[in-house]
């Protein structure tokens, strides 16, 4: 038996436990986190499950997630809001690329229509997630304001994002400790951080160091962009010209819908292209950078990146706002190597020495899945890189359970969108047919396939970092992840949801659930 059949039977694994009929619900569904998945999923609970009841755990005191912990200047989204809103409530803003304040008070507005502020406790994390086979109930640890506490469910969406809300990603920096200005990370920005007239240097060149730098260049007296290499950029325009031109003459959600369907289909052309066409899009998009800053900028240099587009993803320069902040001379790009951090600057290896009184490490998120909670079925506590995906949502051998995880070369709300009507879709199937567990099972004709990182040809490094504590994906359908709305919409809205993967138990006296094994029976298993 070759390693990758010997590893999912390692996870396919069980032994029998009697069932006993002894149900343990606070609620029929618990969702963890209010930010966009969170209030999207609970929308769709209202339209299409309004026969089940539901709280939203959020750790936060406010919704909104990334909205709401994202204070840095010029914080806006980088897709554009008819992609990256919901497909049932229409953006009518001007902008098609909102600042934070705006998609949050979007989501509110959101919250305040389908009255979600009663089904939403605040200030409750959690701490874990248990499930027995015998209640068929999730059993969710908190903590709410630092007392204990527990709720019990059904079925679980987690919506809680992918990354550690506490703690932003910093490298090590040698003398970092030394320097005698303001040290800032975008993800903690001080609210009465002063900027005028200020030395300020961002380290990074990712869609936040190119959100702050043409931002903090209005008031700050010199701003420079210190990168170790150069990334991607697109420019274009804040609004959508045909989407204000069609809101003018149509209803907001006809006109909505239709821009939606333009913005999605341009999305998945363009990726497409790109990635088909590397060296033709790698010229285009670098001439594009060369057309628009002076002449005597060295694009060659400072943004010429060494991969192909998309390797990483792309950063949205909206109106060109950093290209015009350069050919004025507000900002300064510079491509180099720290060697160290002194008392009033940063000395790179070059030997040039840049002087500061802020130093901003946009240096990149820490993933964390789950928001660092455990796991564990009937006991037995869950390794999330052992665990395979089913549709880029649930996990074999784990039963109602469904994490929302968005695109990374699309907006995040399509799959979030999908996710949560596929939720919808398996409630109301598991009702119909009277059962209360369902989770998806590797069936004997996938167990040949190989197992493969959870997301693929995607080289950022707050992905690569963590690669390794992600779940995997199969090799082929429904097994795998694949990052293409286009063909997510076949497999998750349109395909059957019986698709002999899925499994449906019925809930009855003489019923044997499944139980995931401990390390000594995965050995003896495989």
């Amino acid at each position: 038996m070759n390693i990758c059949a010997r590893n999912i039977l390692k996870y396919q694994s069980h032994w029998l436990t009697e069932f006993k009929d002894q149900t343990l619900k606070d609620y029929d569904v618990l969702i963890v986190g209010a930010g966009i998945s969170g209030i999207g999923s609970a929308c769709h609970l209202k339209m299409h499950c309004p026969q089940k009841s539901f709280k939203i755990l959020e750790s936060r005191s406010d919704i909104g997630g990334t909205w709401d912990l994202f204070q840095y200047p010029g914080i806006r989204s980088d897709s554009d809001m008819h992609t990256l809103g919901f497909s049932f409530k229409p953006w009518t803003d001007a902008k098609a690329i909102a600042d934070g304040p705006s998609i949050k008070s979007y989501l509110k507005e959101t919250a305040d229509e389908y009255d979600l502020y009663p089904h939403i406790l605040f200030n409750h994390k959690v701490l874990d997630y248990s499930w027995s086979s015998v209640s068929k109930t999730w059993t969710v640890s908190l903590l709410e304001e630092g007392r204990e506490k527990s709720l019990n469910c059904n079925f679980l969406m987690i919506c809680s994002g992918y990354y550690n809300y506490e703690k932003g990603y910093t490298p090590q920096i040698e003398g970092i400790e030394n320097f005698r200005g303001t040290l800032v990370h975008p993800q903690h920005w001080p609210k009465d951080l002063e900027i005028d007239n200020k030395k300020i240097v961002v380290i990074g060149s990712g869609a936040t160091a190119m959100t702050i730098v043409p931002n903090v260049a209005q008031k700050a007296s010199k701003v420079t962009m210190l990168q170790r290499s150069p990334t991607y950029v697109v420019a274009r325009p804040d609004q959508d010209a045909i989407a204000n031109f069609l809101r003018k003459w149509l209803p907001s959600k006809l006109a909505y819908s239709i821009t939606r369907l333009k913005n999605t289909w341009l999305q998945s052309f363009m990726y497409k292209r790109m990635r088909a066409k590397p060296e033709e899009a790698k010229r285009n998009l670098i001439g594009m950078t060369r057309a628009a800053l002076n002449k005597e900028f060295d694009v060659k240099k400072h943004f010429t990146p060494s991969y192909y587009p998309w390797d990483q993803r792309l950063c949205l320069l909206p109106n060109g706002d950093l290209y015009e902040s350069i050919n004025q001379g507000r900002v300064d790009v510079i491509t180099d190597t720290i060697d160290r951090v002194q008392e009033t600057g940063i000395l790179v290896s070059s030997g040039d020495f840049i002087e500061a009184d802020i130093i901003v490490t946009a240096t990149g998120l820490n993933m964390e899945f789950l928001g660092g909670a455990g796991v564990s079925v009937d006991g037995q506590k869950l390794s999330m890189p052992k665990l395979v995906s089913y549709k880029g949502m649930m996990y074999a051998e784990v039963p109602n359970f469904i994490q929302t995880f968005g695109y990374i070369n699309a907006s995040w709300t399509l799959r979030a969108d999908l996710t949560s009507e596929y939720a919808c879709r398996l409630l109301n199937a598991m009702d119909k047919k009277g059962v209360k567990q369902c989770m998806p099972r590797i069936q004997k004709e996938d167990l040949d396939m190989s197992l493969e990182d959870w997301v693929q040809d995607f080289s950022a490094g707050y992905m690569q970092r963590t690669m390794h504590l992600m779940p995997k994906q199969g090799s082929r359908d429904p097994w795998r992840n694949t990052q293409n709305y286009m063909f997510d919409k076949k497999l998750i809205r349109e395909a059957p949801l019986e698709d002999g993967s899925l499994l449906f138990e019925e809930i009855r006296p003489d019923l044997k659930v499944f139980v995931v094994p401990g390390d000594d029976d995965l050995e003896s298993a495989a």
